[in-house]
C-alpha cells in the first residue's frame, strides 16, 4: 500500500512528483516486459476521481441505452480518453516541444522552418487547454465565498497539472528512464534476417521451448515479450524505444528427438526511419541554401537517430545471439 499525502507548497509537491517520476524508472528497470518502448507501463485501466487531469474530449460523449431503448443498465466503465487526447499528458510531450523550440529557432538561419511555428503554438496550447478544464472541473470543499480568492485557486491548480508532467519528466530522466535508453550490451551482430538450427534429443512442448528460450534470454539481460494470438513472432527483445528483435520458431518431431528452426530478424518501428529520412532531406535542403548552421544540427539529428536505431537493434540481434549460444551450452 502507498499512502500519498498532500503537499502544502509548491516545492515539496515538486520533490514529491519528481519522486514518483524516479519511483516510476526504478519500476521500468525491474520489470521491463511490463513496459513499453517510451517507458510507459501496459496498463488499459482507468482511475477515477475529481482531482485528475481531464484529456481534452475529442468525441462526443455517447449514451448506452441499447437497440430501442431496452438496455436494462449502463456500462459499468467510462471509455477509455483518445490518443490524442492523452498524448498532452506525459511527460515526453515536454521534449516534444522542447524540440520544436529548437527546430523553431533554427527559422532566424533557414526561413523555411517558419511552418514550424504552428506546431509549437499548438503543442503550447494543449497542456494549458488541459490544464484550465480541468482547475475548472475541481471541486473545493471550503470554497471561499469571493470569486478573486476562487480564481487564485484554480490558477494555481491549473499551474499544478502543468508542472506535474514536468516533474515527473525530471525524475524519469535523472533516473535513466529515456526514450533513448538501450537495454542491452552492444555487441557485433547480424543486422538482417538469420535462419538457424539444431537437433535435439530432448523432447519438449513447443511452448516449454520457447519458456526455456525466454528464460535464457532474460538471463542476459533481456527485455522480453510474448507474441499474441495474431503476431507472426513468438518472442521480441526490445532493447529501446528504436529497435528490437524477434524470434520466430517451428518444430518437427522425428520419433523421440526434435528437429528446431529459428528464425530471427531486427526490428525497427516504421516511424524512426521516417523521421531519420524527414532530418536528412531538410539537412540537405538547408544546404542548398547555404545555411550552414541549419544544415549542421538536422544533420546531425539525423545521424543521432540513424545511429541510435542501428545501436538498439544490433544489441537485441546479440542478446538473443548470446542467449541461444547459452541455451545450446546448456544442452536444450
Amino acid at each position: 500500500m502507498v499512502w500519498h499525502h498532500r503537499r502544502n507548497s509548491l516545492r515539496t509537491y515538486w520533490k514529491q512528483q519528481t519522486g514518483y517520476g524516479r519511483a516510476e524508472a526504478m519500476l521500468e528497470r525491474k520489470w521491463p516486459e511490463k513496459y513499453n518502448g517510451p517507458g510507459h507501463v501496459r496498463w488499459a485501466g482507468r482511475i477515477y476521481g475529481n482531482g485528475l487531469t481531464r484529456a481534452l474530449p475529442w468525441r462526443r460523449a455517447r449514451v448506452y441505452h441499447g437497440i430501442w431503448g431496452l438496455a436494462p443498465y449502463q456500462s459499468l466503465y467510462e471509455p477509455a480518453p483518445s490518443l490524442l487526447g492523452s498524448l498532452p499528458l506525459m511527460p515526453e510531450w515536454y521534449l516534444a516541444f522542447a524540440l520544436l523550440m529548437g527546430l523553431s529557432a533554427l527559422s532566424f538561419v533557414w526561413s523555411p522552418l517558419t511552418l514550424v511555428l504552428p506546431l509549437l503554438v499548438g503543442a503550447a496550447l494543449l497542456p494549458l487547454a488541459q490544464a484550465g478544464l480541468s482547475a475548472a472541473h475541481a471541486s473545493f470543499p471550503d470554497s471561499p465565498p469571493k470569486r478573486a480568492a476562487l480564481l487564485k485557486r484554480r490558477l494555481l491548480t491549473a499551474a499544478l497539472h502543468l508542472v506535474q508532467p514536468l516533474a515527473r519528466l525530471r525524475g524519469r530522466l535523472k533516473e535513466g528512464l529515456t526514450p533513448w535508453r538501450c537495454r542491452g550490451a552492444l555487441q557485433p551482430a547480424p543486422l538482417w534476417p538469420v535462419t538457424t538450427s539444431t537437433w535435439s534429443e530432448h523432447w519438449q512442448a513447443p511452448d516449454q521451448r520457447l519458456n526455456s528460450i525466454a528464460a535464457a534470454l532474460q538471463m542476459e539481460g533481456g527485455c522480453v515479450l510474448r507474441g499474441g494470438e495474431h503476431d507472426r513472432w513468438d518472442l521480441e527483445v526490445r532493447c529501446g524505444f528504436f529497435g528490437a528483435a524477434r524470434l520466430l520458431m517451428g518444430v518437427e518431431d522425428h520419433g523421440g528427438g526434435q528437429f528446431v528452426r529459428l528464425r530471427l530478424w531486427p526490428d525497427v518501428p516504421a516511424w524512426s526511419p521516417i523521421v531519420t529520412v524527414g532530418f536528412a532531406a531538410l539537412a540537405l535542403g538547408a544546404l542548398h541554401d547555404n545555411a550552414w548552421p541549419a544544415a549542421a544540427v538536422l544533420g546531425l539529428g539525423a545521424l543521432l537517430l540513424a545511429l541510435r536505431t542501428l545501436e538498439q537493434s544490433t544489441a537485441a540481434m546479440a542478446t538473443i545471439t548470446r542467449g541461444l549460444r547459452r541455451l545450446h551450452k546448456g544442452g536444450a
